[in-house]
């Protein structure tokens, strides 16, 4: 039979009932738990519709500007009663596994702010409307996981991001809190005056993450002795490129601190990845969508003095976020990059277009910001998102640095009330 369907106007006192034809899919609710109605509101500016309809297979709400459509067991695995869901600990008390995978609700009603469920147990789970768009999957798709500026040398020179003296980096939560932000926003950041010795440097890299041992130690200290083999322990210029992509996961953070130089060149070349990336999607979407796909092996071999290791990372260029394609991670090292064997040959040619693609918005002069490092600057890159090199150089060049752990970096910012 037909279903009736009501139109609410709550800025006022009107309500029209229609009817809606028996063969559609499902009957539209109203936000105030009225069968089939469809609410529309006229009243502030802040408020927002609200009108939801159960499908055969999921509730689709509209609401804030968003059609979602939520799956019945993902809402009550979803539920945050107490029975359910320890507010306490943030963790979930309820067994997934025991749900019923077809479960649908016996009873539905929603109001101007939430979203009431009744299960055929009795169980009632309610959601703020809020929360559901903020957790949808379509919320998720317009929604940055990590809010980031993209920039080239003149956008970030032009925004004139300071610096923060190390006193006030080690001291204060709420300079900590500033430089961790621009640190997300650009994926660089620096300290100033910190005084020329590794020890100095650790306690600085410390303050923000846990510092990662690797092969090459704790904290590094090095010049252009080629004590190990690599590139960068020589005088010559090194290309843009992303550190230890050969690790199946990359360093997260990296720390650079020039403790002396006594000659000409070193200077420190910084392009950001994201944005390169970005220009490639927008121009050629073929090509990104390639690079996001296709798995390449980076390689790392030493076997200088009593270092004997064998480093391989696999995966694509670019890695992204599946449901907005949001990229949180470059890997990119044409030095370390090793014999392509894990592409099929009619897929190669198209994987070199695309590569070139990418690293032709890379080597743009427009992109490059150039940095002079000095003793008491020290610099922190965002390792999965700012590519660095360096000119070559004369002269004695000592440089001390680390790796830090990318998840407590992330912890640090959240803690201070940061979105990361």
């Amino acid at each position: 039979m037909a279903l009736p369907r009501a139109i609410v106007w709550l800025g006022g006192c009107m309500k029209s009932l229609a009817r809606r034809p028996a063969q559609s899919l499902a009957p539209w609710y109203s936000a105030r738990g009225m069968t089939s109605a469809k609410r529309c509101q006229h009243t502030a500016p802040q408020s927002t519709s609200c009108a939801w309809q159960l499908r055969d297979d999921c509730f689709e709400l509209q609401y804030g500007g968003l059609v979602m459509h939520f799956d019945y067991v993902w809402l009550r695995d979803h539920c945050r009663s107490a029975s359910c869901y320890n507010a306490k600990t943030n963790q979930r008390n309820l067994d997934t596994a025991i749900v019923e995978l077809a479960i649908r609700p016996s009873k539905t009603r929603v109001d101007e702010e939430s979203l009431f469920l009744t299960w055929p147990d009795g169980h009632v789970t309610r959601f703020s409307l809020a929360w559901l768009a903020e957790n949808s999957y379509e919320g998720q798709k317009q929604n940055a996981v990590q809010p980031r500026i993209l920039w080239n040398a003149e956008i970030y020179t032009s925004a004139k991001v300071p610096s923060v003296s190390c006193e006030n980096f080690m001291n204060s939560d709420q300079e900590l809190k500033k430089f961790l932000k621009d640190f997300l926003l650009y994926g660089i950041a620096f300290v100033e005056d910190v005084p020329a010795t590794l020890e100095a440097t650790e306690t600085v890299a410390q303050r923000v993450s846990l510092i990662r041992e690797t092969m090459y130690g704790r904290v590094w200290n090095f010049t252009s002795d080629f004590s190990r083999g690599d590139t960068a322990y020589t005088k010559l210029a090194l290309d843009r490129h992303t550190d230890t992509s050969y690790f199946q996961e990359p360093c997260g953070i990296q720390v650079f601190h020039c403790l002396r130089h006594e000659g000409t060149g070193g200077r420190t070349l910084l392009v950001d990845g994201f944005h390169a990336a970005d220009k490639v999607f927008q121009e050629t979407p073929d090509n990104f969508d390639l690079l996001t796909k296709v798995p390449i092996k980076h390689e790392y071999i030493e076997n200088v003095g009593e270092y004997h290791n064998h480093m391989i990372g696999i995966g694509p260029v670019l890695n992204v976020y599946p449901w907005n394609n949001e990229v949180y991670m470059i890997r990119y090292n044409n030095y370390d990059r090793a014999v392509i064997n894990t592409v099929p040959h009619d897929v190669v040619q198209r994987w070199y277009v695309a590569h070139r693609a990418l690293t032709s918005e890379l080597r743009k002069p427009e992109n490059e910001l150039w940095v002079k490092l000095k003793p008491g600057k020290v610099l922190f890159i965002d390792n999965w998102r700012v590519l660095h090199g360096r000119e070559s150089f004369t002269g004695l060049r000592q440089l001390c640095g680390c790796y830090l752990t990318r998840d407590d970096v992330l912890n640090t910012a959240r803690s201070l009330g940061l979105k990361a």
